[in-house]
């Protein structure tokens, strides 16, 4: 597969312990790719799917979360409407969020049709974007690699909390990699560990990566053993 090279770097050089996942919004599902067979209570639970195998999804595979339908740029029907202003409504009145958040929670812009999920090394069409479950350590490495550790004027977080989801449309509007410590409902809904973080990884930034972690993993080899050095005299 065309991208098979490129999620074995990522595996290789970050130590990732799950596969990357890559994702790509279509009008309509290309041929030999399946839909979804099964319902999953989120946006985010579909990740996890697609860290096996690559699939289909529409509008009404991603409505068991209104807010996670929204980021992902679809356009919700009355009655998920509804169901999103009643979780946005529990979420202030338990002071998860504040009112005047909602309008700046980030989404993807509207596109008919669904999604692709799938693992990066089976994925059949050009990614929009790759999602990496990692460790900071593997955060850190990852940042190094896309230029996100890069310190400038112009400065951008790179890094933020909920929803977690909306790392993705983030990293495809700034074509950056996003990083995503993780809401309580990615993690309720992933079952992924408190040990991990979802890292977004636009298109732009798929080329040459795998130049650039071979490279950054070279030389953080080298500072690691000048800092041991260090750290033993």
């Amino acid at each position: 597969m065309r991208h098979a090279l490129l999620a074995a770097s990522l595996k290789e050089h970050l130590g990732l312990e799950f596969s990357p996942i890559a994702l790509a919004r279509v009008a309509d599902p290309p041929s030999g790719v399946a839909r979804l067979s099964e319902r999953l209570p989120s946006a985010c639970a579909l990740w996890r799917r697609a860290e096996n195998a690559v699939f289909y999804a529409d509008l009404a595979d991603h409505l068991g979360c209104p807010i996670g339908a929204m980021v992902m740029g679809f356009e919700l029907p009355e009655a998920s409407q509804s169901e999103l202003l009643g979780l946005v409504r529990t979420m202030c009145e338990l002071t998860y969020i504040e009112e005047k958040e909602v309008s700046h929670i980030p989404k993807l812009a509207p596109q008919p049709g669904g999604v692709v999920y799938g693992p990066l090394e089976l994925f059949p069409i050009e990614p929009d974007l790759v999602l990496l479950w990692t460790s900071p350590a593997q955060a850190m490495l990852l940042q190094e690699a896309t230029g996100g550790a890069i310190w400038s004027e112009n400065d951008a977080t790179s890094a933020f909390g909920r929803p977690a989801c909306g790392a993705l449309p983030i990293a495809h509007t700034r074509g950056t990699s996003v990083l995503s410590l993780g809401c309580i409902g990615m993690r309720t809904f992933t079952e992924i560990s408190d040990g991990r973080c979802l890292a977004a990884l636009p298109a732009r930034a798929l080329a040459g990566l795998d130049s650039k972690l071979q490279q950054v993993a070279r030389v953080n080899e080298k500072m690691r053993s000048f800092y041991v050095s260090r750290k033993q005299n």
